[in-house]
């Protein structure tokens, strides 16, 4: 951007900023008391995106502080996209670097999973492989690689992350154990759901969407039993792709 449009962005994020040098209504006079609707505007929707794109963080720190969170990451994060579905992608960060908010350690990666659970929402479609695929020679599927829906998303974490996730968004659930949890977004058909995952299972998927093959996998996360995680990602239509290595005469 341009300085004069620096100037803008940054007047218009900015209540307590005079409306920008020049800015005339539809009158030809000065536009402020427009530019300031137009700002109070912006404002309210930009707010209003973040506490509906993160219902938990809203939950846990109350209404009011998050509304007062918004208007200083608002400022500091101005949208890079006019789609406000993607508005927040900074948000995490954000949370960890308040000092106010130091002893609630979690929230950086409540976020993150909630930005997951959005992302896998819009993600593009993909067809996911039949049962069928998997019924070739045990010998040939170690040496298989995987390709994963655009929906898919893993998440490590050093905090309860699901449990805190499920008692803030299900009635009666258990409170959260203080204990590591890592997590796995699938969408099996329209709505995505978190998965907890169990120890290793992070290691072992996490592999194979980087790539390795299921031999390969099984190394980055020693003694485990990949046979519940393989039927999850079936039953959550994540895989879309089985590439056998090639075999010589």
């Amino acid at each position: 951007m341009t300085a004069r449009e620096d100037a803008f962005v940054a007047a218009l994020l900015d209540a307590a900023q005079p409306a920008p040098e020049g800015l005339r209504d539809a009158a030809g006079g000065p536009a402020g008391k427009r530019f300031d609707v137009y700002r109070n505007n912006v404002a309210v929707s930009l707010t209003e995106a973040l506490l509906t794109g993160f219902p938990v963080i809203t939950r846990l720190l109350g209404q009011a502080n998050m509304k007062g969170l918004a208007g200083i990451f608002l400022r500091a994060h101005p949208p890079a996209s006019p789609l406000l579905m993607h508005y927040g992608a900074g948000f995490p960060e954000f949370l960890e670097g308040m000092e106010q908010l130091a002893h609630l350690g979690y929230l950086g990666d409540v976020a993150r999973l909630e930005l997951a659970l959005r992302r896998s929402y819009h993600a593009a479609d993909a067809s996911p492989i039949p049962p069928e695929a998997l019924e070739a020679d045990p010998e040939a599927l170690v040496g298989a690689k995987f390709g994963f829906a655009p929906a898919v998303e893993l998440l490590r974490s050093d905090w309860p992350l699901h449990g805190i996730w499920r008692f803030n968004t299900e009635e009666d659930a258990p409170k959260p154990r203080p204990v590591a949890e890592d997590v796995l977004v699938l969408r099996p058909e329209f709505d995505p759901e978190p998965h907890l995952l169990p120890p290793g299972g992070a290691d072992w998927i996490g592999a194979l969407t980087a790539g390795a093959t299921l031999d390969e996998a099984m190394d980055a996360a020693p003694g485990f039993d990949p046979g519940p995680c393989l039927a999850l990602l079936l039953r959550g239509n994540a895989i879309t792709s089985v590439t056998l290595p090639e075999t010589t005469a």
